[in-house]
């Protein structure tokens, strides 16, 4: 049986958001290429999709990465997978984060709200998306990070004992959730106030 060839969009439809892309995808180098071409995609995701928005076509993503859709789809096959694998990045950052002793809740409202400043379209595709498997993964992992700081920050006595993980956790939702319907030249005066309501509300 001869399958179709893949959708191509039409290239009027990349230059309407104005992303640049390679002119053609890399030569196929077998298995051997694939974390890298898995590495080249979620580069080319949090880019593209930064810049142009959830719409963005995926195609634009794989020229970005230089593979093809084929690539593409072996890797993520569809746009909430393309997410999760992009946060999971940045959860490698927050788990480093965590790891460190001096580390405390204002410094992780304060890198969460880095990344999603950087990244609010991923947020919001993240959050519409929570019952996936993968999303809710991904929240096992922040969790385990709130934990180890949560616990810190009680024991040297500058958060409540009443403060329990899942304020934390919400505190980070409610923080990415306004950051993400902010404009992105208010969003550091936003994520200023929300910080410093939340460690209010934490030490009480």
């Amino acid at each position: 049986m001869v399958l179709p060839p893949l959708l191509e969009l039409p290239d009027s439809t990349v230059r309407f958001y104005a992303i640049p892309v390679t002119d053609a995808p890399k030569a196929n180098r077998g298995p051997r290429a694939g974390p890298e071409n898995r590495r080249a995609l979620i580069a080319a995701a949090r880019e593209i999709f930064v810049a142009a928005g959830l719409s963005a076509p995926l195609s634009a993503v794989a020229r970005r990465a230089g593979v093809g859709q084929g690539s593409l789809y072996r890797h993520f096959p569809d746009r909430t997978a393309l997410a999760v694998a992009v946060f999971e990045e940045n959860l490698e950052d927050l788990e480093a984060l965590a790891d460190r002793p001096d580390s405390t809740l204002d410094d992780l409202l304060g890198r969460a709200g880095e990344q999603a400043m950087a990244g609010a379209a991923f947020v919001e595709l993240v959050t519409a998306h929570r019952h996936d498997a993968g999303v809710r993964a991904l929240g096992g992992r922040v969790r385990g990070v709130i934990g180890a700081i949560l616990a810190r920050e009680q024991e040297a006595g500058r958060v409540s004992p009443a403060t329990t993980a899942e304020d934390v956790e919400l505190a980070l939702f409610m923080l990415a959730g306004a950051l993400s319907r902010s404009d992105p030249e208010e969003r550091h005066a936003v994520a200023a106030r929300a910080r410093a309501l939340f460690a209010a509300a934490f030490r009480s």
